[in-house]
Parts: C-alpha cells; structure tokens; sequence
C-alpha cells in the first residue's frame, strides 16, 4: 500500500479534510494519513461539521505528531498549510499547496476551504491515476 501524508500544523482542519476526501475516493492501492507538527487537542468542530455535510464522519479522529517513520513510510507529503514550518524528509514527491486557515472563519467561509480541498485532492487522485506522480 503507497501512502500520501498530508501535513498542516495542528492537523485539525485541512490536513484532516484533505486525508478524509482522499481515503474516500482513493486509487486502488493508496492510502492517506494526516499529521501535524503541532498537534491540537481535538479535530476542529467546524471541521466535523463541513465533513459530515459530505457524508463523511471524522468526529472520532485524533490529531497526531508527524514522525520521522510517518515521513518515511510515505512516497508523497502534501503540505496544506503555508509549509513555512512544515519540514519534511527528502521524499519522491512535495507539494506544497498553501491553503488559508479556515480555523478562525465563519463555516460558510470555511466551507469555501472544504470544496478547494476538495477539487485538490480529487485532481491529487487523478494525477495519481494518470501516474503523472
């Protein structure tokens, strides 16, 4: 199984977004995680409810610290965040997509965040499917 770990400092919000999105609709073979370097104590409520309007539960999830051995066992990092303090290992593959914090926003602001996350991760698989990754 080829992992992507998508990375944001609390991994509260668009890192737990973007790895929800992309196990939801995932290639044959692949397989997301998300962590941050700054974990936050719980997944961001509007975070929870822009998911579940998408059908897709992330209420039980737990934000996680990036390790070295996430690093590693990843072949893609996609930094979600401005990726100023986000410092990966040397992988195959870096993206860096510099998404605005949607954690101080109203949810309908937010929900303008949820569907760019969204439309990235679903170009994300498609270039995985074309392997032009």
């Amino acid at each position: 199984m080829k992992t992507i770990l998508f990375i944001c400092v609390e991994n509260s919000f668009r890192s737990r977004i973007a790895e929800a999105y992309f196990n939801k609709y995932a290639p044959e073979g692949w397989i997301a995680i998300s962590a941050g370097i700054n974990p936050a104590e719980s997944v961001h409520p509007n975070a929870i409810k822009l998911m579940l309007e998408e059908n897709i539960d992330i209420s039980h999830k737990k934000p996680k610290i990036i390790s070295k051995e996430l690093q590693e066992k990843a072949e893609i990092a996609i930094i979600v965040c401005s990726g100023d303090l986000c410092p990966v290992l040397h992988m195959r593959h870096i993206e860096k997509w510099n998404i605005p914090d949607p954690a101080q926003m109203s949810l309908e602001e937010a929900r303008t965040i949820r569907d760019n996350i969204k439309a990235k991760v679903l170009d994300l698989i498609e270039r995985l499917k074309q392997e032009k990754i």
